[in-house]
């Protein structure tokens, strides 16, 4: 078992990191594992916690490790999950003001909203349904506190999932309104085409990723609630941006959304 001295300085690590700007080594260096997710998860309880004390509120949960090449890449056969803060979000076209980034990458994904519980343990894909109030376009901007994205399982789950921010669309769309396993994605970098993809490219549907986050979270006592976002998960790569960089993402029936990058 690892010592409670190794989670908390793990956990610090990764606040001071957060507060200077400045990535640091991996934290599998400190813990001495790349495998133990449970750990990781320790660690980014820790600081939520703390996050928590400080005043911060959790507006919701975003799935990350929803694709098999990611997947693949850091040796897992889940994905995973971490906490969203309401200082987190972006309203559609709003821009990022400097400062708030390290290393940022977006992704363009399916968000839902919720407007009942889900805290029954194990959920169906109706629960699911039944507890959605709608969907909205967004795009996540990933981060990673861990120089060069260095990172296995146990970095990116104590890093809170790599979490760093997310924009919001603002037109919300029912479910029965389009098919969310079908929904066509294209995201655009300063009017440019970086990736594409549709809706099953996210664990073969995005209520999939949901009904997985809400079966792990109800599993360890923290339930989804209702008004909670659910950032489902990547419908295409991930891609490097910076400052001065505007981000639009097309989901066709269920609508764009999009970000600038302010300069320093």
């Amino acid at each position: 078992m690892v010592d409670q001295n190794l989670i908390e300085q793990a956990a610090l690590a990764l606040r001071k990191a957060a507060a200077s700007l400045t990535p640091i080594d991996p934290i599998r260096n400190i813990v001495g594992t790349d495998t133990d997710v449970d750990l990781g998860y320790a660690i980014q309880d820790l600081n939520t916690e703390i996050d928590i004390a400080a005043g911060r509120r959790v507006c919701g949960r975003k799935i990350g490790v929803t694709a098999q090449a990611v997947m693949d890449m850091i040796g897992v056969d889940q994905p995973d999950f971490g906490t969203l803060f309401a200082d987190m979000e972006y309203g559609d076209g709003v821009p990022i003001e400097p400062g708030r980034l390290l290393q940022p990458r977006a992704e363009a994904e399916v968000a839902l909203v919720l407007d009942k519980d889900l805290d029954m343990g194990r959920h169906t894909f109706n629960d699911i349904i039944a507890a959605t109030a709608y969907a909205l376009p967004s795009i996540e901007i990933v981060d990673s506190r861990i120089a060069n994205w260095d990172i296995t399982i146990v970095d990116t789950v104590a890093d809170n999932a790599s979490c760093g921010l997310y924009v919001l669309g603002g037109r919300p769309i029912g479910l029965d309104r389009f098919d969310l396993r079908t929904v066509p994605m294209t995201m655009s970098i300063n009017g440019v085409e970086a990736t594409t993809g549709i809706g099953a490219a996210c664990l073969h549907h995005p209520l999939n990723a949901a009904r997985w986050l809400a079966d792990t979270l109800s599993a360890r006592g923290i339930p989804l609630r209702a008004g909670d976002v659910l950032m489902t998960g990547s419908l295409g790569a991930m891609k490097p941006i910076g400052p001065g960089d505007t981000v639009e993402a097309d989901f066709g029936p269920l609508g764009t959304v999009t970000t600038y990058l302010e300069q320093p």
